[in-house]
């Protein structure tokens, strides 16, 4: 597991629930990869950082920059380049992105199914800092009448020391190619307005730690994400109109989960 005990634990729990959840999982700490389980200074700062977002959601609440996408195709390959945001310190937006838990996170369709089902998550290789991991997803689908899902098999490379991980699918209906990255950084959100005193030699931070001492440990810190994707429908899928068709749903469904990822983030944060 992650920092998080669970997205449904932590929407449910206040900030000094958390170390009640810690020590309840530390019943099977030993069957746990290391780079799942946070250092007492992350946790702690992540602990910090939701009492913060929890208290100033309460003033005003914090709105997710929607997502900017930008796409080109050549020689039939799809790219897709994302930019957006999660009002979330990065340790925790992280482990929303990885989801650990394999917590539901995306909305129902149909009546029946998520837009996106996590079936299972196996970790493959750990060498302390990253993991290889297999996973096992489902997409819902519809087409006029008809709907149903397709199940999806990804590798994913994550790394929490760099909050990053990159990502390429092992078998994948409909996709010949099909793989991408996403990476974390830090949003320092109330430089502007705390970090101006004498122990602020800039108003734009370049480590937590400066952020932290500039703004007297009361500064929130939000996430960017930037993710790339980069896709080909497989034979006979790949012929207009047929690729556009797909280009269009795998474009719109990445959007749609994007969207979903920001209103989970704000049920973390109390909303």
């Amino acid at each position: 597991m992650g920092i998080l005990p669970g997205f449904d634990g932590l929407i449910n729990q206040n900030t000094q629930q958390l170390p009640k959840a810690e020590s309840k999982r530390s019943e099977n700490v030993k069957s746990k990869s290391r780079s799942e389980i946070s250092t007492h200074e992350e946790r702690d700062e992540m602990k910090e950082q939701l009492k913060l977002w929890r208290h100033a959601e309460k003033k005003e609440q914090w709105q997710d920059v929607p997502a900017k996408v930008k796409v080109e195709t050549e020689n039939g390959l799809c790219h897709v380049d994302m930019v957006f945001t999660l009002g979330l310190p990065p340790q925790a937006a992280y482990d929303v992105l990885t989801n650990p838990d394999n917590q539901p996170y995306s909305r129902i369709i149909n009546h029946r199914h998520e837009l996106l089902d996590n079936v299972s998550r196996k970790v493959l290789t750990d060498d302390g800092s990253s993991q290889t991991v297999e996973a096992e997803k489902a997409v819902a689908w519809k087409f006029l009448s008809w709907s149903g899902t397709i199940p999806i098999s990804l590798d994913f490379v994550e790394n929490r020391k760099n909050l990053y991980a990159v990502y390429m699918k092992r078998k994948m209906m409909f996709m010949k190619t099909f793989e991408g990255s996403w990476k974390l950084e830090p949003i320092y959100v109330d430089s502007e307005r705390l970090c101006k005193g004498i122990d602020c030699s800039s108003m734009k931070p370049k480590s937590r730690e400066e952020y932290r001492k500039c703004s007297g440990g009361q500064g929130k810190i939000a996430s960017k994400v930037t993710m790339n994707q980069t896709f080909q429908p497989s034979f006979p899928f790949n012929l207009p109109p047929l690729s556009w068709y797909i280009r269009e749903i795998t474009i719109k469904v990445t959007k749609a989960l994007i969207e979903d990822l920001q209103d989970m983030d704000a049920k973390l944060r109390g909303v």
